[in-house]
């Protein structure tokens, strides 16, 4: 298989430069009459990157103060290394999963087939959270298939309302050149709803005007699904990924020339003020105490113009293994566990969070496959200073350009920004120092050899990635359901 033979050529390239079950926490004493179980809302941007908000360094720098997701950082823990894949698919596969996207069959967005997303043997977070007795409901953009059997519904979640792959595609009805008829999956997106074990059905088509309109329409059903929850006594889990800041960086109505500094700030504006309506009903609701809230991105910054966001310090768009792809805001508040005012530069992967939500609501962790997640609860909550984890698989697509260790990065492939530049492959890794060369602009300088030590414990950690690739061989992109999985040596 092609990406195993690019594996083994990384370990070459290694040598040569060497010569079933959780139970709940039992720290959790739930403030909530009834279930006692903490609500979990989880907001996931699109294409955000690192430093857009005010508390990241953005805010009225970008044009528009941030003032609401501010506030909340302010009340729990912002991280400044949460790390996630480099595309859309591969991040939304592993948040829900607790598995690296490639063992999915999601390493990319859909390219080499239109059958794509997450096979029925998958277990995902809102099968987890069902099966505890959560309520869960999806509003927002999907990207983890679009045919039968792959919708959110299919998926562990009662409802859903949004789109089932990416805002790009709303362009398309609206250009004269449009071709629906050319191939049987050109056909125009639309705007969905689902109830678990129900039919998806069609709302509408999903143009420009409703890609405006349609973060406004996503908060208004998040809010009445808490709303609904809430008044049943019914603990849930609500996901939130909105479409924005996806192209086209268009704003509502509501908030169009609001900042005087474009689409684009207007739009930041936007972002915090649905996000604050969330947050306002939370608390409107009386379950602020009992309810984990989580803001993050699924990965760094579209590098096109107009629509690019901003990774802050970090260099490099999404589709590279370069930190401005890689890390994006992470904020969790849970008051009275963890601590108000937090930051931590400790390595967190997006897949962590399942493994420490099981953990917290007493879901199940599968022990029939391999779970790349780890437990990090002691560590949001304060009572530990250092992660659960020490490194991250660089992959774009279903390559793997590298790892980073610490503060460490090494990298044996790398593009610089999506779409434009070629890739550069090395045979023998780049090492860089994030402390000393945050940009990953100097890995041959005149102290390189200083750094070489580092060849072993990065190395070590991939020795064993592609040791465990062998022994569960990833899901082929496309796989159809029902799906068995094969087992390696």
């Amino acid at each position: 298989m092609r990406s195993k033979s690019i594996l083994l050529s990384v370990l070459v390239a290694l040598i040569a430069l060497a010569g079933p079950a959780i139970a709940q926490d039992p720290g959790f004493a739930g403030a909530a009459p009834g279930h006692g179980k903490p609500n979990v809302v989880l907001v996931f941007m699109d294409n955000f990157g690192w430093g857009e908000l005010g508390v990241y360094g953005g805010g009225i720098l970008r044009g528009a103060p941030t003032p609401r997701i501010d506030t909340l950082a302010s009340e729990g823990l912002r991280l400044l290394n949460f790390n996630v894949e480099a595309q859309c698919t591969p991040s939304r596969a592993a948040i829900l999963t607790g598995r690296y996207a490639l063992r999915t069959g999601n390493a990319s967005i859909p390219i080499e087939t239109p059958v794509y997303g997450l096979t029925q043997w998958e277990y995902t977070l809102a099968e987890m959270f069902s099966d505890v007795g959560y309520a869960t409901g999806l509003f927002g953009k999907w990207h983890l298939g679009h045919t039968e059997g792959r919708y959110p519904t299919n998926q562990g979640f009662d409802q859903w309302y949004g789109i089932p792959n990416s805002s790009d595609e709303s362009a398309w009805p609206d250009d004269t050149r449009y071709r629906p008829d050319s191939h049987p999956f050109a056909h125009a997106e639309y705007v969905m709803e689902a109830r678990k074990g129900e039919e998806p059905q069609k709302l509408k088509i999903y143009d420009t005007e409703a890609r405006i309109l349609i973060d406004d329409e996503i908060t208004d059903r998040a809010v009445d699904f808490m709303q609904r929850q809430t008044a049943a006594d019914k603990p849930f889990f609500l996901f939130v990924p909105y479409t924005q800041t996806h192209m086209p960086v268009i704003p509502h109505p509501d908030f169009r020339g609001t900042t005087g500094n474009g689409d684009f700030a207007d739009v930041l504006a936007q972002v915090d003020a649905y996000v604050g309506r969330l947050l306002d009903e939370v608390e409107r609701l009386g379950i602020t105490d009992n309810t984990i809230f989580i803001f993050s991105s699924d990965n760094g910054p579209d590098p096109t113009v107009p629509h690019q966001s901003f990774a802050g310090p970090w260099s490099g768009s999404y589709f590279t293994g370069r930190e401005g792809s890689l890390r994006v805001p992470f904020i969790m508040r849970w008051p009275g566990r963890v601590p108000a005012g937090a930051v931590s530069n400790e390595i967190v992967h997006e897949m962590d969070l399942f493994p420490t939500l099981a953990r917290i609501v007493g879901g199940m962790v599968p022990d029939d496959r391999i779970i790349d997640g780890v437990d990090q609860l002691e560590f949001f909550e304060g009572k530990q200073e250092t992660s659960n984890r020490e490194a991250v698989i660089v992959y774009v697509g279903s390559e793997l350009y590298g790892v980073k260790w610490r503060n460490y990065k090494m990298m044996s492939k790398e593009i610089d920004r999506a779409f434009a530049d070629p890739t550069r492959t090395y045979g023998v890794p780049l090492i860089y120092d994030l402390h000393t060369d945050p940009k990953e602009e100097h890995p041959l300088n005149s102290r390189w050899y200083y750094s070489g030590w580092v060849r072993w414990p990065a190395g070590q950690v991939l020795v064993d990635h592609i040791g465990s690739l062998k022994k569960e061989p990833p899901i082929r992109p496309g796989t159809q359901d029902p799906y068995e999985p094969v087992r390696g040596q």
